[in-house]
């Protein structure tokens, strides 16, 4: 990758608030390409769609072990970092989604903000279905991080849905350029899905360099079903 025409956007240290009770965080970071290197890089050199610009992601994992993976859009990768020798090792190469997934990662404290589209849908993950294998497991760290690493290897669902609980926040929590849209590379590249519950992530056109939005994230089957609940085509 040529850095002069690179622009990156980090989350230095996502799941920040659980650093102090030793729950696992991570950096996550998307590395975006630009089109004018005549100029110092700007905001504008990224607010595009970053299926067009987006070239690189990845995360660091500070956990039990320190993790390392990241995709160029073919293919996931993951090094573990070997305190014996103080370098990295490749442990996974080729991460590839479980098609089939028993878990769903989302914050249910937040379900009286929630619309009903989002209530149903979350109910039906919940829902006995033994031809749709339900009812899926909760699996909720906290650390978006965390909870995509762990989906991404086992299968599952991560929702963070729109809600009315902050007036300033009516449009999600995640921030896109930072977290969604680069582990929405990353899904995409491992088969699985990124979507914000109407278009797919790495389609959305931003505005805004700190922009938010809904997130849903992890099974392409999944990541569907979340669509036709919030688009009313199920109920």
């Amino acid at each position: 990758i040529n850095a002069e025409y690179m622009g990156v956007a980090i989350d230095p240290l996502d799941g920040s608030s659980n650093v102090a009770c030793d729950v696992p965080v991570g950096t996550i970071f998307g590395i975006y390409q630009r089109e004018d290197t005549s100029r110092p890089a700007c905001a504008a050199d990224i607010l595009k769609k970053p299926r067009d610009t987006l070239v690189c992601s990845g995360y660091i994992l500070y956990g039990p072990c320190c993790m390392f993976v990241y995709t160029l859009g073919s293919g996931v990768h993951a090094f573990t970092l070997d305190p014996a020798i103080g370098e990295f090792v490749l442990t996974h190469q080729d991460i590839r989604m479980p098609t089939v997934a028993k878990c769903y990662s989302t914050n249910e404290s937040n379900w009286l903000w929630w619309d009903e589209k989002v209530r149903a849908l979350v109910t039906y993950f919940k829902t006995p279905d033994k031809k749709t294998n339900r009812p899926y497991w909760t699996r909720y760290v906290g650390s978006l991080v965390s909870d995509f690493h762990r989906n991404l290897l086992y299968g599952g669902i991560y929702m963070y849905p729109a809600d009315s609980k902050d007036p300033k926040k009516t449009t999600g929590k995640l921030r896109y350029f930072y977290e969604c849209a680069p582990l929405s590379h990353m899904a995409e590249a491992a088969g699985g899905r990124g979507s914000t519950g109407f278009v797919d992530m790495l389609d959305v056109q931003p505005d805004n360099i700190h922009q938010r939005v809904p997130l849903y994230i992890g099974n392409a089957q999944d990541v569907t079903v979340c669509e036709d609940f919030l688009q009313g085509k199920r109920k």
